[in-house]
């Protein structure tokens, strides 16, 4: 019986893409294959066509041949002298699992992957001046490291670990039930793809001991709470030779009695006199780099800003350096003795008898009030 043409046989044009012809096969493989058929020959002869129909148009050079020489190419007596492929194909297994090692988890062919190391986390705490100027610290981290007699394999010295006789090196195993086939981690060699027969005394075959180190952490002027620093590779060490994983150094600042921070900038309250405040005057305030002027112009009210540029933080990203905002707070003087407080109230009556020129806050809300008050009487 003539055999029907491979496009045909997989309902795709003659110049369907591999995806749109594996697309075909997944559709019709899973329509024919004999897990599904309960043993009807002619479903399972029909699988078997496509399944060869797929080999062919999947191998860019055996297509190629199909194209020009048709059937005849792949014809074990030579057909016309073009040369065969061989006849056999293979179990269904096979290219079945090729097909379907996305869903399946590769047919048991994938290789095992060695699991790297835990990262770490490191809590450090730094005083304001600390965080903004950086500085070098040392810290102690109890941690997983690599053993140091067998190099990290688990094996005693002179001997090595052997490949998996479950899984023979894969790290996993298939199972498969009917149709589908799972793919599960290897119970004898727990996914690393080798077994120990002679442990090394030191990690007892783990290829890894408990340890203490001594990290030395360089801390970047600029850093803030919520920034980490990632020291690669010093995290615990993976298992049986394994990568290790990295330690996260993550910053926390505190709070500090002068200054808060917002990002580049510092803020911080300075007191003034009454009388500096009115009449103006210098005062000296606390910046990072030691003391520093700031002139105060009269008639100053509390709550005033101040900027001091270039006082602030360096960014440790960009480079940048913030500002110094100093708020200047009016100070009530107290334990006042009997002659301040004289002068005071001369004060305050000289400043009566001007009708609110010196206060005029005060005279408006006043007025307000005045006005307020008469309008619920109208």
């Amino acid at each position: 019986m003539s055999k029907r043409d491979y496009y045909e046989v997989l309902g795709v044009a003659k110049d369907a893409s591999e995806r749109d012809i594996k697309k075909a096969y997944k559709r019709l493989a899973m329509k024919y294959h004999p897990d599904r058929t309960e043993g009807d020959a002619d479903l399972e002869a029909k699988f078997k066509e496509v399944k060869e129909a797929y080999e062919v148009l999947t191998d860019s050079q055996k297509r190629q041949m199909y194209d020009q020489y048709g059937h005849a190419a792949f014809d074990q007596n030579g057909g016309g002298g073009h040369g065969g492929f061989g006849g056999g194909h293979g179990d269904f297994g096979d290219i079945f699992g090729d097909v379907f090692g996305d869903i399946f988890g590769g047919g048991g062919r994938r290789q095992s992957r060695q699991q790297r190391g835990s990262d770490l986390r490191y809590n450090m705490e730094l005083s304001l001046e600390e965080a903004v100027r950086g500085k070098e610290v040392e810290i102690k981290v109890p941690t997983w490291v690599s053993c140091e007699p067998c190099d990290g394999s688990g094996a005693k010295a002179g001997s090595k670990p052997k490949t998996c006789p479950t899984c023979h090196g894969a790290g996993q195993v298939q199972m498969r039930q009917g149709f589908f086939a799972v793919q599960q981690t290897c119970p004898t060699c727990q996914g690393t793809g080798s077994v120990i027969s002679d442990p090394c005394n030191s990690c007892h075959g783990q290829g890894r001991v408990e340890k203490t180190k001594t990290l030395s952490v360089k801390i970047p002027a600029g850093v803030d709470t919520g920034d980490r620093i990632r020291l690669t590779g010093e995290g615990e060490a993976g298992m049986h030779g394994a990568p290790s994983g990295d330690l996260y150094v993550q910053v926390s600042v505190r709070e500090h009695p002068i200054f808060t921070r917002d990002g580049n900038n510092l803020y911080c309250e300075v007191p003034i006199s009454f009388t500096t405040a009115a009449i103006g005057g210098e005062i000296e305030v606390p910046t990072l780099d030691g003391r520093a002027n700031l002139k105060i112009p009269a008639e100053s009210q509390t709550g005033k800003m101040f900027r001091m540029r270039g006082k602030g933080v360096k960014s440790v990203r960009s480079g940048s350096v913030g500002d110094l905002i100093c708020k200047v707070v009016i100070e009530t003087p107290v334990n006042l003795n009997d002659r301040q407080k004289e002068l005071l109230k001369e004060l305050e009556e000289s400043m009566g008898a001007d009708n609110g020129k010196n206060r005029p806050k005060a005279q408006g809300f006043f007025d307000g009030v005045k006005k307020f008050f008469d309008d619920l009487t109208k």
